[in-house]
């Protein structure tokens, strides 16, 4: 499929756009970046895992009737995806408490919520990301109620399904980002304006731990300096019973890594 011009591009993705209209191509980098990109590295294959994981997700989330992005993969780095307007929050879903929440509230690390907690975080990497309530998603107009009440409801609809596939291959859902988009109308104005999941679900964008271990299969893996990320990643891709169409991803290959001080706050 023939790519046109570079619409956007992100830490981890690029969108180009596609020969229909209302279409994007969403391509997968294999950059890995952490603390509001402060720490970077090239990593081979990462790309192609996420691709191949996302797609499955949001596949099997379509098949239940959480309308996603996505409609289809097109290769190991792309997938075909309608194009929506990102809402600018993300939608922060916790089942045990780690990361930020642990700082935060001083809880202990480990501690497995009585409920899962939904979080809403401003989408702006400069301003790193801030907290903010539903208040601030009113008063700015980032949404409405009725929109928002849907994607409270979607969110833990999701988690619901994500815990069940996940448990159900030995991992522990941690937490996990989503994003939210509206479709975009057409030039008559007569397209019923949607609210599609966006983005990706992939270990990128969530904490995932081996229900046993609780050895980390995610992004934490870069962020903390414990070992292979490839590797891990591609134990969630075999769990999931998809690694069998990426038998060319080499072991882990860092090219060219920016190391940077992180100044202690």
């Amino acid at each position: 499929m023939k790519k046109g011009k570079k619409l956007y591009e992100g830490k981890a993705k690029i969108l180009y756009a596609a020969p229909d209209k209302g279409t994007a191509i969403q391509h997968f980098k294999d950059d890995a970046t952490a603390f509001n990109n402060q720490k970077k590295a090239i990593i081979e294959g990462k790309g192609i895992l996420n691709n191949r994981i996302s797609e499955h997700i949001l596949s099997s989330l379509n098949h239940i009737g959480i309308e996603t992005h996505l409609i289809k993969r097109i290769n190991m780095r792309e997938q075909l995806i309608k194009l929506v307007e990102i809402i600018p929050i993300e939608f922060i879903i916790r089942n045990i408490a780690t990361g930020s929440l642990t700082k935060r509230l001083g809880i202990e690390e480990g501690t497995i919520l009585e409920k899962p907690l939904l979080e809403f975080c401003y989408k702006d990497d400069s301003l790193g990301d801030p907290l903010i309530a539903r208040e601030h998603i009113y008063a700015f107009n980032y949404c409405d109620v009725k929109t928002l009440n849907f994607i409270t409801n979607q969110c833990f609809r999701i988690n619901d399904f994500l815990q069940g596939m996940f448990k159900g291959i030995g991992i522990k859902l941690v937490d996990f980002k989503l994003e939210f988009g509206r479709t975009r109308k057409n030039e008559s104005g007569s397209t019923t304006e949607k609210i599609l999941l966006a983005d990706e679900i992939s270990p990128d964008t969530c904490r995932l731990w081996d229900a046993t271990s609780e050895k980390k299969l995610d992004k934490d893996i870069f962020r903390k300096d414990l070992g292979n990320l490839i590797k891990g990643y591609q134990e969630v891709a075999r769990r999931l019973d998809i690694l069998h169409e990426q038998t060319n991803i080499r072991p882990i290959k860092f090219t060219k890594p920016i190391a940077v001080k992180i100044k202690k706050k």
